[in-house]
């Protein structure tokens, strides 16, 4: 069995995304972003001093820099909130993860210089070495980019173990998706099957006192591949039409067995904090009986079942040498869910 860690705390910094919509260039849109990185430094370091030095993890929001487009093309979007690969963003966040110590885990939009003419949602680890150790591209997304849509222009570039990246620390084994990626059980199952202990969840999404799809999805999500959920989610989304705090609430830190162990009811707030025990994780993981997920998957099996499926298409923006059309993704739907019924699969 592997070496015990001591106890930790992770932290969901439940936070207000100030969006960049209404900004009128790329640098009104920077200041409304740099404001943003000092007004969460300062939230991080007073949940040190509240917390704990033993604070150790810390996930931010789902585009937590900019909001979402909203109405804009895909080449305006770009120009004013994408970020640049190793821009001055990351170099900020990276000094607070430096100074403070700890893994951040947050999520952008971000330019790839492979892919000049688009841009990815990424979740991204940055960790105490300043540097981004981590970047997980969003692969199922309904509004933007992904890997999936420019495959094989993608592969010339990275590997196929660079689509579910598991970053091994002295923490455990931390790995990112993003928002309602929760609600696909395949995408955090691979990251389980490649050792993930700990799957950092930024997201943006609509909060209710009832259990949501995406917080049932997140209990789920936990029990069945043995791993911790840290969920950061909006205190508010300010700066658009929406009303500001329809994302407020619900961040919070499931256990491997499904148990929420913190949960912030809303606003901003440290609250969504509680202590991560890798050890009792990895006991359960090596111990023998029916509650270990992990150990009874037929991976082959699936693996047989799917390859014979025709779903959702690849390479669907060819080389990715053009942006999307703004109607794009929706006549894209169209024509998957034409073919999935005339195949009788819906």
């Amino acid at each position: 069995m592997s070496e015990n860690l001591q106890i930790y705390k992770a932290l969901a910094l439940q936070t207000e995304c100030a969006a960049v919509n209404r900004c009128v260039s790329r640098d009104e849109a920077r200041i409304v972003m740099m404001n943003a990185i000092t007004r969460i430094r300062g939230q991080i370091f007073s949940a040190l001093a509240f917390h704990g030095r033993d604070l150790r993890l810390v996930c931010l929001p789902e585009y937590f820099l900019t909001g979402f487009p909203a109405g804009e093309t895909a080449k305006a979007w770009q120009e004013k909130a994408a970020i640049e690969f190793d821009g001055p963003e990351y170099e900020l966040l990276g000094m607070i993860a430096s100074d403070a110590d700890m893994y951040i885990c947050g999520n952008a939009y971000e330019i790839d210089p492979n892919f000049p003419e688009l841009y990815f949602q990424t979740s991204f680890i940055i960790g105490p070495s300043s540097k981004v150790e981590l970047r997980y591209r969003r692969l199922i997304s309904m509004y933007a980019p992904s890997p999936y849509d420019v495959w094989d222009e993608y592969l010339k570039h990275y590997s196929e173990d660079d689509l579910f990246p598991v970053l091994n620390t002295p923490y455990g084994r931390l790995a990112a998706l993003a928002s309602e990626e929760i609600r696909y059980p395949e995408i955090s199952r691979i990251l389980a099957a490649k050792g993930a202990e700990v799957i950092f969840h930024p997201t943006s999404e609509a909060a209710s006192t009832l259990m949501t799809y995406k917080n049932v999805a997140k209990l789920a999500r936990a029990q069945e591949n043995q791993c911790y959920i840290i969920s950061a989610n909006s205190s508010a989304i300010t700066g658009t039409g929406l009303a500001p705090q329809s994302t407020d609430g619900r961040s919070q830190i499931v256990d491997d067995r499904g148990i929420i162990l913190a949960e912030t009811p809303g606003g901003e707030s440290i609250t969504a904090c509680a202590d991560i025990d890798i050890s009792a994780l990895r006991y359960r993981r090596h111990r023998n009986g029916m509650d270990n997920m992990l150990a009874r998957q037929p991976m082959a099996l699936y693996a047989k079942a799917f390859s014979k499926l025709d779903m959702h298409p690849m390479n669907s923006l060819g080389d990715g040498t053009n942006p999307p059309a703004k109607d794009f993704y929706k006549k894209r739907q169209d024509a998957v869910i034409s073919k999935l019924s005339k195949s009788a699969i819906i």
